[in-house]
């Protein structure tokens, strides 16, 4: 156990009709999974797609389900969301989607294709006087073709984001040398669980244990601590 919690900015613990948790209850469960893995703050960040959007009724669900989760997480569970770049939410104002405490927003590197949207998506979350975190890019079709598309994101001052699991080899051997290549090249701001289910829970400890080993603990710990979302670290304690 690290002298610290962890603190996650990825996860879908809250049922929202997308390909998370399927229940309160899996939620709960998922949470408290992360609480005993020592993770002490979890963003639950619902993913809002071209073809699911944040409808108000679909939100209005969703807060509903996030607070029932929240009350019996074991930890302590924020709001966000994570954006898939898209035409549409070029015109939207993107304080809704801020992870919850921080002036940042979650949005993944599209899986397929190209980049282009998802540079003009953070370019409007900068105009916005927000923060991108840019998710999971050692898992995405564009970065593993061309790997200077996340050194330019990061050169932007925009967070790379990388997958717990990409760092354990869970995504197979091509998402874990891009993921440890960012890492020990500086470009890594965060490292996050995006757990999803029980076959994909939400733990941080294995891939810390990884990175401290690697890099040692002095960067290894900023990566976990939510320091570059501008958060404190988290103490050792946390309600249950």
């Amino acid at each position: 156990m690290p002298g610290f919690r962890f603190v996650d900015c990825h996860s879908h613990v809250v049922p929202s009709g997308d390909d998370g948790a399927a229940s309160v209850e899996d939620g709960v469960g998922l949470c408290r999974k992360a609480a005993s893995r020592s993770t002490g703050l979890l963003f639950a960040t619902p993913h809002v797609w071209p073809h699911l959007p944040l409808t108000p009724g679909r939100e209005a669900a969703t807060r509903s389900a996030f607070e029932r989760v929240r009350e019996a997480a074991g930890l302590e569970l924020r709001l966000g969301f994570e954006l898939t770049p898209s035409e549409a939410l070029l015109e939207e104002d993107l304080q809704r989607y801020v992870l919850e405490g921080t002036d940042c927003v979650l949005m993944e590197v599209p899986f397929m294709g190209g980049a282009e949207l998802l540079f003009a998506l953070a370019e409007r979350v900068e105009r916005a006087r927000l923060r991108p975190v840019i998710a999971h890019p050692e898992r995405t079709e564009a970065v593993l073709d061309d790997p200077e598309i996340a050194e330019e994101l990061a050169a932007r001052g925009w967070l790379l984001q990388v997958n717990a699991t990409s760092v354990t080899g869970d995504h197979g051997p091509s998402a874990a040398e891009l993921a440890w290549q960012l890492i020990e090249g500086g470009h890594v701001a965060l490292v996050a669980s995006d757990g999803h289910r029980p076959s994909r829970p939400p733990h941080l400890d294995a891939a810390f244990a990884a990175v401290r080993a690697r890099v040692g603990g002095d960067r290894a710990k900023p990566l976990f601590d939510g320091s570059a979302l501008g958060l404190s670290s988290r103490p050792l304690e946390v309600a249950v």
